[in-house]
């Protein structure tokens, strides 16, 4: 019951950012060529994908306490409750909507430097992680789309062994599935650096985000910078060190 409620909690903070961005979108609609309206999108649906990480690691902590109940439950949980699974649907269009405003934007952007009269000079006016936001986006998209074919699809499609637990329900072994996963090496590997593209993306991305909603003051911004840098590092680590764990243990 009590992780029932954490998540339910969880998934409420998500839901207020869901909401922002449907309004965002029908007061958008015929201005989708706007570069300023595709910058609101990408904060909003960037810091809604921030929200659900959180949701995630916490759903994929008992791996490292190698708790097969526990995480299977969270599974069933994900997959089978009606406002999750609602949610569920704005966390792909988030997906989406993010991942084509990142490309339109970097496009747009290559363009303007191009035709302005200042030269630019990247390595003077932005940090490594803000000029490779594309490369470390795109690394970000191709692991999301091999981990959901690897879990999200076999959970809902997939031919996945069913068990009784001990409260007597059945639950899909997701666990056993994610394990054999993090026990290739290969797999682990490409996991593992694909967080670290996400940590890099993280960096600048967070506080980015809060800047271009027009939250920016002298008093709360160097706080959101350092959270943010701190959210990328923890983030990153902890999502890595579970592979990490099962492969070395």
């Amino acid at each position: 019951m009590l992780l029932t409620m954490n998540f339910l909690f969880a998934f409420g903070l998500t839901f207020v950012y869901e909401l922002r961005i449907t309004q965002i979108m029908t007061i958008s609609i015929g201005l989708v060529r706007s570069s300023l309206v595709r910058k609101y999108w990408m904060a909003l649906t960037g810091l809604f994908l921030c929200s659900f990480l959180v949701v995630h690691l916490l759903g994929n902590l008992p791996l490292l306490m190698e708790d097969k109940e526990s995480f299977n439950s969270y599974a069933h949980f994900m997959t089978n409750f009606p406002l999750i699974k609602i949610i569920s649907y704005g966390l792909y269009l988030s997906i989406v909507l993010h991942s084509v405003d990142g490309l339109l934007l970097t496009r747009s952007n290559k363009k303007a430097r191009e035709t302005s009269y200042v030269q630019y000079n990247g390595k003077a006016n932005a940090s490594w992680s803000s000029r490779n936001m594309a490369i470390l986006g795109t690394l970000t998209l191709v692991f999301l789309i091999i981990h959901m074919k690897s879990f999200w699809y076999e959970m809902h499609f997939g031919n996945i062994p069913v068990y009784t637990n001990s409260s007597g329900k059945e639950l899909k072994d997701l666990y056993s599935i994610t394990v054999a996963a993090f026990e290739q090496p290969w797999y682990s590997i490409f996991y593992v650096f694909a967080m670290m593209g996400l940590g890099f993306h993280l960096w600048h991305g967070f506080a980015s985000s809060f800047q271009t909603l027009g939250i920016n003051h002298a008093k709360y911004t160097p706080f959101i910078e350092i959270f943010g840098k701190a959210f990328s590092v923890i983030i990153s680590l902890a999502f890595a060190s579970i592979p990490l764990y099962i492969l070395l243990s």
